[in-house]
């Protein structure tokens, strides 16, 4: 009996020891569980790192309230812009820092090039005057440089002995009959071209009676006598150079073209030039050649132009502006040139949803002109952008985490 009571006591205690520790585990299951859908729902806490002045950004201050300015100060968190490459800045904000934004437009970007240049003589109507033979110059036309000659003008007279002695041959021979002399006169003749004789020039030796016979040196073209390099009673040399002659049908326009801007510009493409000793008046012209030369101090290359100038109007030596009309191109993205934040070999864009959230696109950049530039890869047009105030933007959202990110 004495044992069955015992039995019984120990399977009572057991079962009040099992029910302490379930109402036990319960009651301590249950607010853990609450604590941990708490945790789940609650927002995490933001640090603040410091507080700013909107106008001043670069000024950071350790405790809120109102700057040196007046303005209340609005705080920087710690995790503010550096969950991924897209930040938010709040509207109110963006319209206090004054950002100005831009739809990026497909066109095509002007393609007109205008730089100064200087007019030259066109090299390739010169001509050079010199002496076929040793000789002496007896008489002198024209003497002075920049004399305007016609062609078929005597500029000179040259005395030559070869040529005396070769004109006394050919005039022994030009009663001859036989084949043999016929020969020798035909030889005596072409002896007087090489010498540099004309037709006309051999027809007068022919019927001249003095003993001595000179040869006058004509203008093989109209232009302009350049350079005159002897003066009467001077001995001249075989192939010495007496004058040299230039037209003026058509000038030559050095233009040094910037290195970046010389894509499109191909020979024949259409010029136009202003000088001005000729106001208001415009002349034509074309790209003759584009010299394979960049300099390398400048970083220009030159454009070889050919004005056309039917007046004689154009002088060389006269400084001038052309306008290079290239071909037209294709429609490309385009963007101000001050919405481009430059680092280096890089370039990047602000790009906005207008609601306040913003990104930086990486671009490849293309040609300038007009105060815009060409965008090549990384935008596609109609994207909004930001004009200005990017060092603003940057700072409040700390844009510098999210651009190295890129």
């Amino acid at each position: 009996m004495k044992r069955l009571r015992m039995t019984l006591g120990a399977a009572l205690a057991a079962l009040v020891l099992l029910a302490v520790g379930y109402l036990g585990g319960r009651h301590a299951s249950h607010p853990a569980g609450l604590s941990a859908a708490a945790r789940g729902s609650a927002r995490p806490v933001k640090k603040v790192q410091y507080w700013y002045d909107p106008m001043v950004p670069l000024q950071h201050f350790d405790h809120p309230g109102f700057s040196p300015m007046g303005m209340r100060m609005v705080p920087k968190f710690a995790d503010h812009g550096t969950a991924g490459a897209v930040v938010r800045i709040d509207p109110r904000t963006v319209d206090n820092l004054g950002v100005r934004t831009a739809i990026v437009a497909r066109r095509v970007l002007a393609r007109d090039l205008r730089v100064p240049a200087t007019l030259s003589w066109d090299l390739r109507a010169a001509r050079t005057v010199s002496a076929r033979a040793d000789g002496i110059v007896q008489r002198l036309d024209v003497r002075a440089p920049f004399t305007v000659v016609r062609a078929g003008q005597p500029l000179a007279e040259l005395l030559a002995p070869a040529w005396n002695s070769a004109v006394d041959e050919y005039k022994a021979l030009r009663h001859a009959h036989s084949p043999a002399a016929l020969a020798l006169r035909a030889a005596a003749r072409a002896r007087l071209r090489v010498l540099g004789l004309t037709e006309s020039d051999i027809r007068a030796a022919v019927h001249s009676r003095g003993a001595v016979f000179t040869v006058t040196l004509r203008a093989p073209r109209a232009g302009i006598v350049a350079t005159v390099e002897v003066r009467e009673g001077q001995r001249v040399n075989a192939g010495q150079t007496l004058m040299t002659l230039n037209g003026l049908a058509t000038v030559w326009v050095e233009a040094d073209l910037p290195q970046a801007e010389v894509a499109g510009v191909i020979a024949g493409t259409p010029v136009t030039a202003m000088v001005d000793a000729e106001p208001g008046r415009v002349f034509h012209g074309r790209v003759e050649q584009l010299l394979p030369q960049v300099d390398a101090v400048s970083r220009t290359q030159r454009a070889r132009i050919v004005l056309d100038n039917p007046a004689r109007r154009l002088a060389p030596g006269m400084f001038a502006t052309v306008t290079l009309h290239p071909a037209v191109g294709t429609a490309v993205p385009v963007v101000p040139d001050e919405s481009l934040i430059a680092t280096g070999n890089a370039a990047r864009i602000i790009v906005t949803d207008g609601a306040g959230h913003f990104r930086a696109v990486a671009v490849q950049v293309g040609r300038s002109a007009g105060g815009y530039t060409a965008i090549l890869h990384g935008l596609q047009g109609g994207e909004r952008i930001v004009v200005s105030g990017q060092f603003l933007i940057d700072s409040e959202a700390n844009l510098s985490g999210a651009l190295g990110r890129l």
